[in-house]
């Protein structure tokens, strides 16, 4: 059982990072699309309005993938001096972080559902429905309380979290797939 599960976070991490990618992706593509009409000579309304949402997206679509990955900024250095007490730092560090992230998204989707309840539009030419982009911003914080609760509990019931310290482009890269493999099992 607790495989699975540990198999289905990842799972959700990975998804969630593949999803920031392809906002990053369509970023790009509006971008594009901006200079070609204006190079044509024909109006894309809205452009940059969707830059901004597919931007905000991407961010909280990448925040859990990031922290699973130890792509985010850490108190490493305080964590590493701190001697015998590291575990303690890290179960405060971590109870912070959970906290603070269940609390945003906890905002974040009470936000969403405000928007949606009173009709809210953007002030731009486009006059989105502003609870369709900002479902990303409440989707992806939710994963991210939900990464945090993650590292929380394994590391209180393991005594180390999930993190795969290095993170991406780390020195400590040649680990990642027996680690991946331990982790889930050796099934894909």
């Amino acid at each position: 059982m607790g495989q699975m599960i540990r198999r289905w976070l990842d799972r959700l991490y990975l998804a969630s990072g593949i999803i920031s990618a392809l906002f990053l992706i369509a970023i790009v593509c509006l971008i594009l699309l901006q200079v070609a009409s204006r190079t044509f000579g024909f109006a894309f309304r809205g452009g940059s309005d969707y830059s901004g949402y597919a931007m905000a997206a991407a961010s909280f679509f990448g925040f859990a993938y990031a922290l699973n990955t130890g792509s985010h900024i850490r108190v490493s250095l305080l964590l590493n001096n701190l001697g015998r007490f590291k575990h303690w730092g890290e179960v405060w560090c971590f109870g912070i972080g959970t906290a603070a992230t269940t609390y945003f998204a906890w905002h974040a989707c009470a936000f969403t559902y405000q928007s949606w309840r009173f009709g809210e539009v953007s002030s731009g030419l486009d006059a989105t429905p502003l609870w369709m982009p900002q479902m990303s911003m409440a989707i992806g914080s939710v994963i991210f309380a939900i990464c945090f609760w993650d590292n929380l509990v394994t590391l209180l019931l393991k005594g180390q979290s999930n993190i795969v310290e290095g993170g991406l482009g780390g020195a400590n890269d040649e680990h990642i797939p027996a680690e991946a493999i331990a982790r889930d099992g050796g099934q894909n």
